[in-house]
């Protein structure tokens, strides 16, 4: 998983969820855990923690949502595989012109009460097109 895997999570978002254009990294990161997250691994996330300069927050979550329940082991398996397929999809953010770096800060798998993954924007590029209009 990564760079395409990313980017392919990210362009099937955009086609499915209409959403109008995110305007800020909190835009971004609000869209991401409480519309991507459920539309397709049914995992629900909220946004915390926010640094004072807006550039870094976490996702916390704690599984699938209720009513979705399989054998414990199972349900262990696939909430792994979903965070860490968000963490992956952090290379989707390229395609809406974010450098985001993500990092695991807590693991129900190892003991801890939450899934929490910390996003860091490190750079927001302006929108370049590949052409000029001389029209």
């Amino acid at each position: 998983m990564g760079y395409n895997m990313g980017i392919r999570l990210v362009d099937e978002f955009l086609a499915k969820a209409k959403i109008t254009r995110c305007s800020s990294f909190r835009d971004t990161a609000e869209v991401v855990a409480k519309q991507a997250l459920p539309m397709f691994l049914n995992v629900s996330a909220s946004v915390a923690n926010w640094s004072p300069d807006q550039t870094e927050c976490s996702l916390v979550g704690r599984g699938r949502e209720e009513g979705n329940r399989s054998c414990a082991e199972q349900e262990a398996g696939f909430v792994w595989f979903a965070w860490r397929l968000l963490r992956e999809g952090a290379w989707g953010y390229g395609v809406v012109n974010m450098d985001v770096e993500c990092r695991w800060l807590s693991d129900m798998l190892k003991g801890d009460d939450c899934y929490e993954l910390r996003e860091k924007l490190k750079e927001h590029r302006d929108e370049k097109f590949p052409y000029k209009d001389d029209d």
